[in-house]
């Protein structure tokens, strides 16, 4: 499965990490399911996937609300980080997505913009010998309101020195790409895993 751009002249091209550049999101299920279990807390799956782009602290906070739990959000997040950590060694790229990273570096510069830490998309990404292809990493650390709201894109783009209208977003999550048009820009979206296994088209956003 090849992934199709949608046209335009961009300047600058803004990749979430978890799930559109690193295949990492079976991984960071495994390490939400453990953590999670040790607190009598289920995660579906789905729901799952609905939130990628979410941090990890949201999560847990969100988690508590619809399951009447007390968990302690950061401590909680911390835990699943460090379990995810442990998988890295079987963390591989998304072929689709390397793809454009290989054909366009050094050609326009590349921004991740994730719900992750700063601490993990360094890890994810050193993991699989892409940290150097990108000149701006932003990370949950670095804005208040999180996907789909647009301010991470927006910091990425200023940061670029590159008008959001100029930027391309590569994103696995309805949320992520809702962040991207709320910010103004164009956006591909990267199949997920199960989409990648049975041949299923993505799609472009204007």
């Amino acid at each position: 499965m090849k992934l199709t751009l949608p046209p335009g002249d961009f300047r600058a091209y803004l990749f979430d990490c978890d799930g559109t550049v690193v295949d990492s999101m079976p991984l960071h299920y495994i390490a939400w399911k453990q953590a999670l279990g040790e607190w009598g807390c289920t995660f579906d799956e789905d729901i799952f996937y609905a939130w990628g782009g979410k941090p990890g602290a949201e999560i847990v906070a969100a988690l508590n609300q619809m399951q009447g739990l007390a968990m302690p959000a950061q401590a909680v997040a911390h835990r699943k980080e460090n379990l995810y950590f442990d998988l890295l060694p079987e963390l591989r790229p998304v072929p689709q997505v390397l793809e454009h990273i290989e054909a366009q570096k050094g050609r326009i510069p590349f921004a991740v913009v994730s719900g992750s830490t700063r601490e993990s998309i360094i890890k994810s990404l050193t993991s699989v010998q892409l940290l150097d292809r990108f000149e701006i990493l932003v990370g949950s650390e670095d804005y208040a309101r999180s996907k789909p709201a647009p301010d991470a894109f927006l910091i990425a783009a200023e940061r670029l020195g590159v008008a959001p209208k100029d930027c391309l977003v590569f994103e696995d999550t309805a949320m992520g790409i809702q962040g991207a048009t709320s910010a103004g820009m164009v956006s591909v979206r990267v199949p997920s895993p199960s989409e990648r296994r049975n041949g299923t088209a993505p799609t472009a956003s204007a």
